[in-house]
């Protein structure tokens, strides 16, 4: 018997985003209608509704947002992938809050939409949840390694499990951190973060659950834990791989019962946390070692998330860029400075070690440091990739890399080794012919060649011109 083609209706303003998905979808043996509004794909639903919708967020009149609403109040059970070309957070989370099944950021592969029609199709629809608002500083990004962990945090929006966040230092974990908790049914209960390895272990333990009067020397009072503090909320709990054993062992039973005793307590004390924990090391290989419990490591590891370095997600680096330049304005009074072209390639070419901390901190210094109003690439120090030899080793080299990218993205460019050879060998000879005042001999051995190289080298490179 054959079966019915899946039919899928796809809801955007912009015609190249229908025409492409119409193709694509009907290039997979499905049937497309296609609409220009939210209020078209709206009156149709009257009728048979089809088995996917695909809609935009941003259009003219009524959102995809509103129309997403709708869905979920007459057709529950049908499943809609939210398309958008404004990849943020607030964007994601609403999109999930909304009831979507998936959330696609463009420019997206026609061939990862057909496959996700294809599983909104077989799997129906996905989650809802309450409408949330954050205080804390957007995550921002467009790579799809960010993507990704905005996913993660639109699905578990409506959720409180535990999540470990894994990731280089300085990749965002608390930002991730708080997200989770701001987009969470804990919003409105407290968030406290605890970096585990900035506290001496001998004092870790009152830190974390509290002590009575009189439990140590130097206890006058009886004080409350960062457990109690977290009461109903989030206890955030950072460089968790860093954690003594005994330490470990206390918590994964406060994760298991939900309870524990003060330091020289006698009384139990009941708590309702979300523990999000976050580590650089490899917690499987610390487990292998046997420096971390895997009865632990396997209840933290609920859900896990990665947050990318930011060399995998370059292309988020320019919007980094400008959003830290206008907050190191704001918290110093000054007027924002712009990059200039050379410089946001430089900076963009640069590997971030550090990752978004040290991006964070570069904004700042050039906020204070570059005498225009423009950052220029002689402002920027060698630690972020400064273009010239004097501000140290191996910058010419970054330099190089940021010329081969710019030549890459042009097309119709002549092979690389063609442009550079002719253009490194001719700068190196007039180095050596200025140092030894146009002695060719010397020149030569200064440059590792015979006389006669040289000789050819100069006519043919034209320099005697």
């Amino acid at each position: 018997m054959q079966t019915k083609p899946l039919e899928v209706w796809v809801v955007d303003d912009d015609e190249a985003i229908r025409w492409v998905l119409e193709r694509a979808l009907e290039g997979a043996g499905m049937r497309c209608r296609a609409f220009a509004d939210a209020a078209a794909l709206r009156d149709a639903l009257a009728g048979d509704p089809p088995q996917v919708v695909i809609t935009d967020i941003r259009m003219p009149g009524e959102d995809g947002l509103s129309l997403l609403d709708h869905i979920q109040q007459t057709h529950p059970e049908l499943p809609v992938i939210v398309v958008t070309a404004h990849s943020d957070l607030d964007s994601t989370v609403a999109a999930y809050r909304g009831g979507a099944f998936e959330y696609l950021p463009k420019p997206f592969d026609v061939d990862e939409a057909v496959a996700l029609v294809e599983r909104a199709a077989r799997h129906g629809l996905a989650g809802t949840g309450a409408e949330g608002s954050s205080e804390y500083p957007r995550l921002i990004g467009q790579a799809p390694a960010m993507q990704e962990v905005f996913r993660a945090i639109g699905r578990l929006s409506g959720s409180s499990m535990t999540v470990l966040i894994t990731g280089e230092s300085g990749t965002g974990k608390e930002l991730v951190a708080r997200a989770l908790h701001e987009h969470s049914p804990r919003a409105r209960k407290p968030f406290i973060a605890l970096n585990t390895s900035a506290i001496p272990s001998e004092l870790l333990e009152s830190e974390l659950f509290g002590h009575e009067r009189g439990a140590f020397t130097g206890a006058d009072a009886a004080r409350q834990g960062r457990f109690e503090q977290a009461d109903g909320g989030t206890l955030f709990l950072d460089e968790i791989g860093d954690m003594s054993p005994a330490l470990q062992s206390r918590l994964l039973r406060v994760l298991a019962e939900g309870e524990f005793y003060r330091v020289g307590g006698q009384v139990p004390k009941r708590v309702d946390v979300r523990v999000v924990a976050a580590t650089h090391h490899d917690l499987a290989t610390r487990v292998a070692e046997e420096r971390f419990r895997e009865d632990l490591f396997h209840r933290l590891n609920v859900i896990h998330i990665e947050t990318p370095p930011l060399r995998v997600r370059r292309e988020d680096i320019p919007l980094l860029l400008d959003h830290y330049l206008q907050v190191a304005a704001t918290e110093m009074g000054v007027a924002p400075k712009r990059l200039t072209d050379d410089a946001r390639s430089l900076l963009t070419a640069f590997d971030w070690p550090g990752n978004v901390r040290q991006l964070v901190n570069a904004c700042r210094r050039l906020t204070v440091s570059a005498p225009g109003r423009q950052i220029e690439t002689q402002d920027i120090p060698a630690e972020f990739g400064g273009s010239t030899l004097a501000r140290g080793e191996g910058s010419w080299s970054q330099e190089l890399r940021r010329w081969a990218g710019q030549q890459l993205d042009q097309d119709g460019a002549a092979p690389l080794l063609d442009e550079a050879l002719p253009r490194f060998e001719r700068a190196l000879i007039e180095a050596a012919l200025a140092h030894s005042r146009g002695h060719r001999q010397q020149a030569a051995r200064l440059l590792g060649w015979g006389r006669n190289t040289l000789t050819r080298k100069i006519r043919d490179l034209g320099i005697g011109d």
